[in-house]
Order: C-alpha cells, then sequence, then structure tokens
C-alpha cells in the first residue's frame, strides 16, 4: 500500500496495512518521549520529582497518562496484529479493526484525548506544538490520519459483525486455544444462566442467587488463579482474565464475584504466613469461604493512608473500633480482609495493619449477627448483586493469628501488592460489560426499523457500533499485555493501571452510545440497555478512580 496519503480501501491490503502501523508506531513512541521530558522539566524542583509541581500541573500530568496509554494500546494492537498474522487468522475483519484503530487514536493524540466529558488532553498542554515541523507527520502517519478511520471502513465492519453476530467477540482475540475454551465454557454459561435473569436481579435489587455462586464455585472461579498445593487451579492471570471478561458480559456481579476472592487470595499468597495460607486458601479455593474486602471509610476515598478505623491489641487478640464504607458483598460473606490502625502514633500507612477477620454470614431479616459489627445497606445505581454496605465496628473480635503475615504496620504494604491483579481484573470486567453493551446495541438496531429499514442500515448507527467494537478491541489487548506481564513475572502497575483507566472510558462510551442507538426506549427501565448503563458507570469510580489512576500513571512515568 502506497505511503504517500493515497486512500486506504475499506477492505485494505493487509501487508501494506501492518507497514504503515508499523511505520507510524516510532513516531507515536517519539511524541511521547518528547512529552515526558517537557513535563519532567516542568515538575522537577531541585533534581527531584516535585509532588507539589506535579499536583499545580495535574492537567498536563494526567494528558501524559493517557497519551502513554494510547502509546501502549498502538503497540498491542500491532503485536495482536503480528500475532495472528503468523497463526494465519488476521482477515479482513481484523484489518479493519486496526486499521480503524489507527485512523483514530491517532487523530486523538494530534488533536485532543477525551479524558472524560469535557476535558481533552493536547499536545499543548504539555508544552508541544503539534503544527511545528519537527512534529509534522510523516507518510504513514498521514496516511492513517487521512483514511483509516473513514465511513467506508466501518461500514464494512459492521457488515461482517452482521455476519459474525453469533460470536460473543468481534474479530479473533489473539488467545491461545486452551484461553478461548475457558472463553467458550463462561460465554455459554453467561448466554444460559446470566443474562436471562441479570436485569430482573438489578430491578428487584436482588442478591445474586446463592445457586449461581455454588455453580461459579463448582466451575473453579474462585480458585482459579490459587496455586494447586493450596487447592486451587494453579492457572494464568490471563485465564482470569477471560473468565472475568465473559461473566462480566452477563451481569457485572456475577463477573466481580471472583474480585472478592482474587483480592483475598493474593493478600494470603504475598503477605500471609504458611499456616494462613494452608488454613484459607483452600477455603476460599473451594468457595466454602465468601470474602469481602473492608478498606474504605468515610471522608477517606482514595487516601488510604489517612485511615482511622483502629485494632487494639487485648492480650493475644484485637479489637476493631471504627467505620467503613463502600463495602461490597458485606452481608453474607465468612471473612473480611481489613484494613485498621495497630499504631495509634502514626497518621499515615504506616500503622496500617491487615486481618483476616472472621465473621458470621448473614441474613436477609439479620445481615451482621456478629457481636461488635453492625452495618446498613447503600442504595445504588446499577452494580447491584452483591449490595454495598456502610460498617461499623465497636469492640469486634479478631483472632490474634489472623494479622495478616504475623507483623503488625504490614497492611498498606501488604494492600499495594494487589493492586495490579485488581486493576487487570478490571480492565476485563470494563471489557465484558462494553461487549455486552456492543451486543445489546447491535441486536436492537437489526431488530427496531424506522423509516422502512433497520437502524443499523443508518451509517451513524453503524459507526456507533463500529468504535465500540474498534476499541473494545483495543481496550482488550491492552488488558490482555498486563495480565501477560503479571505471568511471566514482570512489573506490571503501569500496565494494569492503563488498562484499567481505557477500560472504562470505554465500557462507559459503549453503554451511552448503545443506549442513543435505543432512543426513547433506552431511557425506559425494562430494557437492559438501562442497567448496562448504570452498571458501567461504576468502572470509572472504584479500584482506583480515573483521575487518581491518571496521577498514579504519571508519577511512574516520571520515576
Amino acid at each position: 500500500m502506497a505511503h504517500d496519503g493515497q486512500a486506504l480501501d475499506a477492505t485494505p491490503l493487509i501487508g501494506g496495512l501492518m507497514s504503515l502501523t508499523a511505520e507510524a508506531l516510532p513516531e507515536v513512541e517519539a511524541i511521547f518521549a518528547r512529552a515526558r521530558e517537557a513535563l519532567r522539566a516542568l515538575v522537577t524542583r531541585d533534581g527531584k520529582i516535585s509532588g507539589g509541581a506535579l499536583e499545580t500541573h495535574q492537567f498536563a500530568a494526567h494528558s501524559l497518562s493517557w497519551l502513554a496509554t494510547y502509546t501502549e494500546a498502538l503497540r498491542q494492537m500491532q503485536a495482536w496484529a503480528l500475532r495472528l498474522e503468523a497463526d494465519g487468522k488476521f482477515g479482513e475483519m481484523e484489518a479493519l479493526l486496526l486499521q480503524i484503530a489507527f485512523g483514530e487514536y491517532l487523530n486523538q493524540i494530534r488533536g485532543g484525548i477525551p479524558m472524560s466529558q469535557g476535558e481533552i488532553a493536547r499536545l499543548q498542554d504539555l508544552g508541544l506544538d503539534p503544527a511545528s515541523a519537527d512534529l509534522a507527520p510523516g507518510a504513514a502517519v498521514s496516511a492513517l490520519m487521512a483514511r483509516g478511520n473513514t465511513a467506508a471502513a466501518r461500514a464494512r465492519l459492521v457488515a461482517l459483525m452482521r455476519d459474525n453476530h453469533g460470536r460473543a467477540t468481534f474479530g479473533a482475540t489473539g488467545l491461545d486455544e486452551e484461553l478461548e475454551m475457558i472463553r467458550d465454557q463462561f460465554r455459554r454459561y453467561a448466554d444460559e444462566k446470566v443474562i436471562p435473569f441479570a436485569h430482573g436481579w438489578h430491578l428487584k435489587d436482588e442478591l445474586i442467587p446463592m445457586e449461581i455462586i455454588g455453580e461459579l464455585a463448582e466451575m473453579g472461579v474462585f480458585g482459579l488463579t490459587i496455586p494447586e498445593e493450596y487447592g486451587g487451579f494453579g492457572l494464568s492471570k490471563a485465564s482470569m482474565v477471560v473468565v472475568s471478561e465473559e461473566l462480566s458480559r452477563g451481569y457485572i456481579g456475577v463477573g466481580s464475584l471472583g474480585t472478592r476472592s482474587e483480592i483475598a487470595a493474593e493478600l494470603i499468597l504475598c503477605g500471609g504466613t504458611e499456616a494462613q495460607k494452608a488454613q484459607w486458601l483452600p477455603r476460599l479455593a473451594s468457595g466454602a469461604t465468601l470474602p469481602t474486602a473492608v478498606f474504605t471509610e468515610p471522608n477517606t476515598g482514595s487516601d488510604l493512608g489517612s485511615l482511622r478505623t483502629r485494632a487494639v491489641k487485648t492480650g493475644d487478640d484485637w479489637e476493631v473500633t471504627g467505620n467503613k464504607t463502600w463495602i461490597t458483598h458485606a452481608a453474607r460473606t465468612h471473612v473480611m480482609t481489613l484494613l485498621a490502625r495497630t499504631d495509634p502514633d502514626t497518621s499515615d500507612y504506616r500503622g496500617l495493619s491487615m486481618f483476616l477477620a472472621e465473621k458470621t454470614p448473614g441474613t436477609e431479616a439479620e445481615p451482621f449477627p456478629t457481636p461488635g459489627m453492625t452495618g446498613g445497606e447503600i442504595e445504588v445505581l446499577g452494580y447491584r448483586g452483591m449490595k454495598e454496605y456502610e460498617l461499623g465496628f465497636d469492640g469486634f473480635k479478631v483472632k490474634g493469628e489472623n494479622l495478616l503475615g504475623g507483623v503488625p504496620g504490614q497492611g498498606f504494604k501488604q494492600l499495594m501488592q494487589t493492586f495490579e491483579s485488581a486493576r487487570i481484573q478490571t480492565g476485563a470486567r470494563a471489557i465484558g460489560v462494553a461487549q455486552s453493551a456492543l451486543e445489546t446495541g447491535m441486536k436492537y438496531a437489526e431488530d427496531r426499523k424506522q423509516f422502512g429499514k433497520p437502524l443499523i442500515e443508518f451509517p451513524r448507527i453503524a459507526g456507533k457500533l463500529a468504535m465500540m467494537a474498534v476499541e473494545i478491541m483495543v481496550a482488550r489487548q491492552l488488558t490482555y499485555f498486563s495480565a501477560w506481564q503479571k505471568d511471566h513475572d514482570k512489573r506490571c502497575d503501569l500496565e494494569a493501571g492503563m488498562a484499567k483507566l481505557l477500560g472504562a472510558r470505554v465500557a462507559w462510551a459503549s453503554a451511552d452510545n448503545a443506549l442513543q442507538i435505543h432512543g426513547g426506549n433506552g431511557f425506559a427501565l425494562e430494557y437492559q440497555i438501562s442497567r448496562i448503563l448504570c452498571d458501567a458507570r461504576i468502572l470509572n469510580i472504584f479500584e482506583g478512580a480515573a483521575e487518581i489512576q491518571a496521577q498514579v500513571i504519571a508519577r511512574r512515568l516520571l520515576d
């Protein structure tokens, strides 16, 4: 394919397309490198990165985070395409996904990346002038920007998607055969046991039935990544991503059930004693013990270092007093991973400890029967299947042997070790919600007729569906890459944060556009898309709000 701005066809020549995208990547990486150095100069004081300066220039810092995320996303899309080509699976649909992704993201890098509604990250915010001669786009970038994301390409992609509507994903994912078998198993389960009932659970604000939890336990969801020696399957984080993605496609609440066990198991594996591992991991893996994470407090939000809930040593044991909020699935679980302050002379993260605090599962009539513990439900828009609670502790007793690791003051460090896996899984849940929105919107667009033809035949409607599919694949590849890094014992906090940051935005955009396709019906509670929209909204908030996530990414980029 020519590199002189000549039009890319809606059905691109595969070799020519990947030549263009390969040539475009170094240019994107060079822009990012210049932007990073410009920001570094802006926030450096006396040879060190200044936290105060970074906060003053927060918009620029977050702009760099989004630019870095786009750079990595395009890199992973190219890697995905090369893998598929090597396996003989890079067909027309995959080529269109790649072409449109590069065309759109290259234009956004030059013209502005949407961080949220009304917040656009531009190169000017990072001290770069996109109109300067030394930043002029090369031939490959120019060609992709001009002809990558065209109406013809989007229309052709949607035509191929309509032929392929029986699949839960549009385009080959690039995963191996074993992972695709796992995907197929959980896709079928979600189609049969979750999707037909999810909207009813949401509308009635019901807990996910224990029957579902029992079936997930039998399928190994809660022990997926727990080592075999502790009763788990010892599978990869990539398998966890696939399972979370497919179950969240059914209902985010079901997809999030495994998150509780994932966080608890990771805490115990990384920070627990051998006795704690032997005691708790088999019970978590089998689903016999259901855990909940009890970290957040009123008025602290993401500032975990300032927690006030205190644990006081009484003999060999501990007594906990304080308040927690936004505790998911708190009522009917058996154990809490509870973060509390054990050193009263501290006011930051250094005095925190993590406990495996046992409790009695509650009933609908008495949700919190354990002495020293009270709770009340927080009514929420979406993400309803496990319910959210405020908790109060007043002399709540915890066994001394249940101090994680047996040494106080390690709680914050232990919690930080879980964030990679938690954010990878949140990226996966976002993909699942986005995929649900795409499939729901596409079905409606095919079934609903206006002016004598299905909605999907109108270019703006088809265009929305095409962009959903493209961005879902982009977020998917970024999330798979972060899981791959984790599986190969590589540091992946940066990649996991990027996957979560982009995935949450893609989920919200997909749900919003799918509701728009429904028109007025989308605003009616009886239509599933109303639930999907509510469920999508939480993804930009939990496991680190988008603003906190961007700040963390920026700081890491400047290390």
